[in-house]
């Protein structure tokens, strides 16, 4: 049971360190980090939007969730642990659910599902 808590939850799957990894970590790091930047590009896109018109707190919520996701791929640039991947999945599951909302209730003629 321990041994099943240590890789679902515990686990540390990598560290970047920049002296004695192998080269494909240097791009998977900078990628991460530019990931983080463009989320955080889209928060603001969301919170200026939402600034506009009348949706204030789903448009909220919805920037939050990529702000979030935005800071968990922060972290994944320098170490990727079990508990942030169940992270990083439930933070994807609450930014589709929000986007279907948001979609749902302000811009019921698009289709994009």
């Amino acid at each position: 049971m321990t041994q099943l808590l240590d890789f679902l939850v515990f686990r540390s799957w990598w560290r970047y360190r920049p002296e004695d990894s192998p080269w494909v970590f240097g791009p998977y790091h900078f990628f991460n980090l530019f990931e983080g930047c463009v989320w955080f590009v889209f928060a603001g896109l969301v919170i200026r939007r939402s600034m506009a018109g009348p949706r204030l707190v789903l448009e909220r919520w919805y920037a939050l969730a990529f702000l979030t996701f935005g800071l968990s791929d922060f972290r994944e640039a320098y170490a990727l642990d079990s508990w942030l991947i169940w992270l990083k999945l439930g933070n994807l599951i609450v930014l589709m659910r929000l986007r279907a909302a948001v979609i749902g209730r302000h811009y019921p003629e698009s289709r994009l599902y």
